[in-house]
């Protein structure tokens, strides 16, 4: 069962639901004001960068380590989001992993349309490598339509010859933009946060802004329709209630029956990336826990830990720091209020 916080969470999205305008500045900077409250931790060091042509920012916290990497790829439907509106979670993600975050600021449509953000993604990826860092000591992670590029630039990496990185994780990621899962139709009354959305949003907005005409069932833009046979070992999380649900159970399937060593794990009731609000859910501080030690494990940071025991060490450090650093209650309530309805133009 949820905790009384994620059931508070619940309820404020039911209450407000997610508005999706046909403004993509005014979803963008509605994102941003929401995001603007959930806390960064204060011991965690940004530094803007460039990463082969791509904008991104460096964000580690104490004891991370400089020859291994996180390359980020934040959510935000191929339309909003940036490495501001996720810093909270790169940070954390960070201190689990033990490793700095690369996380980039990829092109957005319906300005930049397929394949854009892929090539940043894979030029990002490359930045890595000419720096010095390993393959093997390099995760790739992104949330949502970032979840979904996670899977394509695995694909592109390994069509065009580029060394795989060690592992990568995908956290609630759209894997089929054709739709055809189950899930986006059965789970669309009781998604809390992407329900009210339905399909009929997706067809008409951010899917179709990206995809410019391109097949939805491309390899590229849809991972569960590629050649996963060689990925490196991949964790997905998913909500049990999200439309996206299939979109996670279905590439698993698909993957494991390529010969791909995944771990999934389905969170009873979360909302969409509910990782974003570890702040206020004790589920999100436990997952980020569960993605940290996923990574060492894969890239060279895991030491002698066992996943369990990894989990928990890591969940301990957590609920050591402040769980609200910066805002109240009522600011991130008021934080989804704002969300709900577009920014004005």
């Amino acid at each position: 069962m949820p905790s009384p916080e994620s059931q508070n969470v619940i309820a404020m999205l039911r209450a407000q639901p997610i508005a999706v305008s046909s403004d993509p500045a005014a979803m963008r900077a509605s994102f941003e004001q929401m995001t603007a409250i959930l806390p960064v931790a204060g011991d965690a060091i940004v530094e803007a960068t460039v990463a082969n042509g791509v904008p991104a920012e460096w964000v580690s916290t104490p004891g991370a380590d400089a020859t291994r990497a996180v390359l980020y790829i934040h959510g935000g439907a191929w339309v909003i989001g940036s490495p501001t509106t996720h810093r909270a979670l790169t940070a954390e993600i960070s201190r689990a992993s033990g490793s700095r975050v690369l996380a980039i600021d990829y092109r957005l449509a319906p300005e930049h349309v397929y394949p854009a953000a892929l090539d940043d993604c894979v030029a990002a990826y490359q930045s890595l490598l000419d720096g010095g860092i390993a393959p093997g000591r390099i995760a790739i992670a992104g949330d949502s339509a970032g979840g979904s590029l996670t899977g394509c630039t695995l694909l592109a990496l390994k069509e065009r010859g580029i060394a795989l990185p060690g592992c990568a994780v995908m956290l609630s990621p759209s894997t089929d933009m054709a739709m055809t899962g189950a899930s986006w139709r059965t789970r669309t009354t009781i998604d809390p946060m992407l329900g009210g959305a339905g399909t009929e949003t997706a067809t008409d907005g951010p899917m179709q802004w990206y995809l410019a005409g391109t097949d939805a069932k491309t390899p590229t833009v849809s991972p569960l329709y590629g050649d996963l046979r060689e990925l490196p070992p991949i964790l997905l999380h998913c909500g049990t209630e999200e439309v996206l649900f299939d979109d996670t159970s279905r590439f698993d399937a698909a993957a494991r029956a390529a010969g791909v060593k995944t771990t999934v794990r389905y969170w009873n009731g979360q909302v969409h990336v509910f990782q974003m609000f570890a702040s206020m859910l004790p589920e999100g501080r436990e997952a980020i826990a569960e993605i940290g030690t996923f990574m060492r494990a894969h890239t060279g940071g895991g030491g002698s830990w066992g996943v369990s025991e990894g989990i928990a060490r890591l969940v301990e450090q957590l609920r050591a720091r402040p769980v609200v650093e910066g805002a109240t209650v009522a600011q991130q309530r008021a934080g989804f209020e704002t969300m709900a309805q577009p920014a004005a133009a």
